[in-house]
């Protein structure tokens, strides 16, 4: 799924789904980026399909946000984006899945290795915010030093794995950016992310 600006595009953000995503998020991305001047493309392991589809987290007791993803992640070069996100809920825990893990072998789940590529490429901004940061915890040396806040359900993950949880007066705080890694708590902080996140990318 491609959501494309009106007029010309400034650039073209990825986002990292699967199934069980957060769609208030969802939403928000979708809206807010595309009216901004940015081209939104939504990306996942698709296992050898050509398309796959996904749908939100059954909030309401129904899943009422579906979309079908035709990009793999196998198939993405960053820099030919001005960032990524990582959407939040369930959807990067399933991302981070391995088919074989053996012992002392890192993660070779295919988003997993997308981030490691993201990392290393300066410049390219990623925005995580409530659960996305699994994804990360897959591989420490992604997220080892490194200054975020989370959804307080994961801070034992995160914390494990090396991140550095900024707290404040109401536990996690609501966003930190850390060089190019732009953090935010839960659902509530979209706005705010999304916010933060946009200047960052235009002041690259």
């Amino acid at each position: 799924m491609l959501l494309s600006a009106h007029g010309n595009s400034k650039g073209k953000i990825g986002v990292f789904i699967e199934d069980h995503f957060d769609m208030t998020e969802y939403r928000l991305f979708n809206r807010r980026f595309p009216a901004a001047g940015y081209d939104v493309q939504y990306i996942s392991n698709l296992w050898g399909n050509p398309t796959l589809q996904f749908g939100s987290n059954p909030d309401n007791g129904w899943v009422e946000e579906h979309l079908t993803v035709s990009k793999d992640v196998k198939d993405v070069t960053p820099s030919e984006y001005v960032g990524f996100l990582l959407i939040g809920a369930y959807a990067t825990d399933r991302l981070r899945y391995t088919v074989k893990p053996e012992k002392g072998k890192p993660n070779d789940a295919p988003a997993v290795e997308l981030m490691r590529k993201i990392f290393a490429t300066p410049g390219v901004k990623v925005g995580t915010i409530c659960h996305s940061l699994w994804l990360l915890c897959a591989d420490r040396t992604l997220l080892e030093g490194k200054k975020v806040t989370c959804a307080h359900n994961i801070l034992c993950d995160v914390e494990n794995a090396g991140g550095l949880v900024q707290y404040g007066d109401d536990g996690t705080v609501g966003s930190v950016v850390d060089g190019d890694l732009i953090s935010a708590k839960h659902p509530a902080f979209t706005d705010e992310l999304i916010d933060i996140y946009l200047k960052e990318i235009e002041k690259s």
